[in-house]
């Protein structure tokens, strides 16, 4: 079973707000932590002629590895590396099956990998590395979260998670 994560009015990628953004919905799997999504480009994604630019692909594998962390973490995270092999092109108006995982967690700092395919086939692999942000920042991310129905699950586990269950602030690490 998955629920659908929170959104913030302004991101890039999961804004509904952003008029410029991608206003993708995420999934995770409350027991594994695998966070997925369905991501169908669009002609305005191109980089070149009828091939979707690399740096959407990035954009949109770091926004489900980061959710990878936040969710394992309950604390906002920021990236701190971002690495991705192309595999195959992806075009124009084929929807996209995105999935990202922790694959290692210590204190200060998340590994995660995803993968996105068109149908079988592979068209990227990724790795991250994630660094948790301190309480302060953790609250703050948290009153980002747009309110909605859908979403509301998920991020009341997140809240519950957050920074008042995790001890004295660390954001002077």
């Amino acid at each position: 079973m998955t629920i659908e994560l929170p959104h913030t009015a302004g991101c890039l990628v999961c804004g509904r707000d952003n008029p410029h953004g991608l206003h993708l919905s995420s999934l995770v799997d409350p027991d594994t932590g695998i966070v997925s999504t369905t991501f169908s480009p669009a002609p305005h994604h191109i980089g070149f002629e009828s091939i979707i630019h690399g740096g959407i692909l990035a954009t949109v594998v770091d926004e489900l590895m980061v959710w990878s962390a936040i969710w394992s973490t309950g604390k906002a995270c920021v990236a701190a590396e971002l690495s991705l092999r192309f595999i195959e092109k992806a075009a124009v108006g084929r929807p996209l099956q995105v999935v990202a995982k922790i694959t290692r967690q210590r204190s200060r700092l998340i590994e995660t990998s995803a993968e996105i395919f068109d149908g079988p086939v592979l068209i990227c692999s990724a790795m991250g590395k994630y660094v948790p942000l301190g309480q302060v920042e953790t609250a703050a991310f948290l009153n980002t979260f747009v309110d909605e129905p859908a979403t509301r699950d998920s991020a009341d586990r997140l809240r519950k998670k957050g920074p008042a269950q995790q001890g004295p602030d660390e954001s002077a690490r």
